[in-house]
């Protein structure tokens, strides 16, 4: 099927519909993949935020992930997209460019890694009821079950861990959430119209502006220390989290569907609780392991019931 004929057909089957040739194992693989990156985001922001400000740590991921992605783009050379694409890069843009990231960031300075990871292990659900909405798509019962029994557990084991009362970060931590489900779902759209590396690399560049006024004011009055924690965080947010993981996420969303991708984010809290053990030295408590089992058998009842 070519990006054309697959831009003919009604939007619900174009965005969640899993493909059934050889690319839906493919696209489960880098829909994965990306989730393994974009685990790593919450440690890299917290070894960021050791010497820089939140703003300053959030434009200057902007930054250079808009240049390695106008790079990227001139050197394909890729085409313009559309008036309408452009509709939804804005929302791309809006989502997981911008609004994502600088809101973590800002719930980071009072939420510990682990806290934020399992509150935005919400970002699955969220993401299916924001596609659902979108295009009219339904999905078996089953399907929904899942998918609200591994947020159920999400939430518990979030609210376990912060020992019953929500942190004052758990208000950007959902506003996180609403925004990035917008740009998820958008962006798995434009996926199936234009490579997946085009789409955030056309949301980056659209920022790229922005964003460079913005790191300029903020490095000028925001305290910087570059120590080796800070730069290997922020590098790997801006190459690994913010331009490589989601040009392989919109890619496997591409070839599996909206719905069926987001479901695997399930796993992506447990896997952030791995890292703030490793390599921020938090401690991990005896209920990971159940929760993690909990929730690695909702991933398996979501992709099963999606079929």
């Amino acid at each position: 099927m070519t990006a054309q004929d697959s831009a003919t057909l009604p939007s619900a089957i174009a965005v969640d519909a899993p493909r059934t040739d050889g690319r839906s194992r493919l696209g489960t693989l880098l829909a994965a993949l990306a989730v393994v990156a974009f685990s790593l985001t919450f440690p890299s922001t917290a070894w960021a935020l050791e010497g820089f400000g939140p703003w300053s740590a959030t434009t200057c991921r902007l930054v250079l992930a808009g240049v390695l992605a106008g790079a990227c783009l001139l050197a394909g050379r890729a085409s313009r997209p559309t008036r309408a694409q452009w509709r939804g890069l804005l929302v791309v843009a809006a989502g997981t460019v911008v609004g994502f990231p600088l809101l973590t960031t800002l719930a980071l300075r009072t939420s510990t890694t682990s806290h934020a990871a399992v509150v935005v292990g919400l970002l699955p659900l969220t993401t299916a009821a924001y596609s659902a909405l979108r295009t009219g798509a339904r999905h078996p019962r089953l399907f929904w079950a899942a998918a609200v029994a591994g947020a159920v557990v999400v939430a518990v084991f979030a609210l376990w861990q912060s020992g019953g009362a929500p942190t004052a970060g758990d208000l950007y931590l959902f506003g996180a959430l609403l925004v990035c489900a917008a740009g998820y779902s958008e962006g798995g759209r434009l996926a199936r119209e234009m490579p997946g590396r085009q789409v955030i690399a056309w949301a980056l560049v659209l920022c790229l502006p922005v964003a460079a006024v913005g790191a300029v004011l903020a490095l000028a009055s925001e305290p910087v220390r570059l120590t080796g924690h800070a730069v290997a965080g922020l590098l790997w947010v801006a190459v690994g989290s913010q331009f490589v993981g989601l040009w392989v996420w919109y890619r496997g969303m591409a070839a599996i569907g909206v719905a069926r991708a987001s479901q695997l984010q399930l796993a992506q809290p447990l896997l952030t609780l791995v890292w703030s053990v490793a390599l921020l030295g938090e401690r991990l408590t005896p209920a990971a392991p159940v929760a993690a089992l909990a929730v690695l058998v909702c991933i398996g009842v979501t992709q099963r019931a999606g079929r």
